[in-house]
């Protein structure tokens, strides 16, 4: 199970880089127990400030039509674990370069098909089951179906083998020191989010009370988050006379954070709104109130998932009615409960850490599946 292996992971960016935080997080934590990655990316730019400095036995290289020149890689060190992220479809000349590979004596790669985290039902009935393929050079070799999730009958989380002890060594006041971050001793709120219509409501929310009463300095992460902030002060005319009377909400936008520093904001903070895979089990691991702003889709598929979420976290109805309005179900944005919301985050989490993280998960399957 801990033999170094030879990890080949495909990834399309198809938006928001929730799909390549989530494939470079799983990356690193291979490459940090010992085992090679190159990972396979249509568009690595986000990289440029989610992972400045790299990491060693990480190597990235661009998804290109054809892969061409990159190829010859295979050579001096062939594919043994292939992972197709989020449901890609693997560049058909590297399948037929493992396949040549194979037809000269060497094993098959463990082929991975790593889906979409959900809470579903579903997750737990499809988690491991092997797809045959049917066509093409890899012609009757098994594609397994491998499902990340909330329960010891799926795949599991994300969760690198140093989290919780760099959590516990975290500096909130030297972190935002060096962020420049003036605090002042207010209740400090994460705000990572697309574009929730009930955007306004939160601002003026704050702005008229607060967080219980207390002030609150509203982190805005740049991107979408940012734009959205600044688009309901322009926009909703009586929000910005509240903002100027009002002490009670002041607002600082971030720049875009390295995925460590995104790490450190969701530790800093009393209330995490968060969106997307990536950030809402980053916000689990945090232990700190979170609203999740699930990605909206068009047929209304969200919300069942959103709900599903809910419930394995045997969330409050209070938690409940306010995801409702955050993402859209209905318009009227209801006070918040963040100690009753606290309380049962914290035992969710806790079920969470006692069982095995996706990373080890993955191994230990490979490991029977070769």
């Amino acid at each position: 199970m801990n033999r170094s292996r030879q990890w080949d992971i495909f990834c399309k960016v198809i938006d928001n880089h929730g799909d390549i935080g989530v494939c470079w997080r799983l990356s690193t934590d291979l490459a940090a127990r010992g085992h090679q990655v190159r990972l396979w990316v249509d568009d690595a730019s986000a990289l440029a400030w989610m992972a400045p400095p790299g990491h060693a036995g990480v190597t990235v290289l661009p998804w290109l039509e054809p892969l061409g020149l990159n190829l010859l890689r295979l050579d001096s060190a062939p594919c043994e674990v292939l992972v197709e992220a989020f449901g890609c479809e693997i560049a058909p000349e590297f399948i037929a370069a493992c396949a040549d590979q194979h037809r000269a004596g060497a094993p098959n790669p463990v082929w991975i098909n790593l889906e979409y985290l959900s809470a579903e039902p579903y997750v737990e009935r499809n988690h491991a089951l092997p797809s045959l393929v049917q066509h093409g050079p890899a012609a009757g070799w098994t594609k397994w179906f491998f499902y990340p999730g909330f329960t010891p009958a799926t795949g599991g989380l994300l969760r690198e083998p140093g989290l919780l002890q760099r959590q516990a060594d975290f500096d909130r006041s030297a972190w935002l020191d060096a962020q420049h971050i003036a605090w002042a001793g207010e209740k400090l709120v994460g705000l990572f989010c697309y574009e929730p219509p009930a955007l306004p409501a939160l601002l003026e929310q704050f702005a008229r009370a607060g967080l219980h009463g207390e002030p609150v300095r509203l982190l805005v992460a740049a991107g979408r988050a940012a734009a959205a902030v600044r688009a309901a002060l322009v926009n909703e005319k009586g929000l910005q006379p509240i903002l100027d009377k009002h002490q009670l909400l002041s607002i600082t936008y971030l720049p875009l954070l390295p995925q460590t520093d995104f790490d450190h904001l969701l530790w800093a903070c009393d209330l995490n709104f968060v969106r997307g895979e990536d950030s809402v089990v980053r916000a689990l691991w945090a232990g700190k109130p979170l609203v999740w702003q699930i990605y909206p889709q068009d047929d209304q598929a969200h919300q069942a998932k959103l709900q599903a979420f809910l419930d394995r976290l045997d969330a409050p109805a209070s938690l409940r009615a306010f995801h409702q309005a955050w993402n859209g179900q209905h318009p009227h944005l209801p006070a918040m409960d963040t100690q009753g919301w606290s309380d049962g985050l914290r035992a969710a989490r806790q079920a969470l850490l006692g069982q095995p993280d996706l990373c080890s998960q993955l191994l230990g399957f490979v490991a029977k599946k070769s």
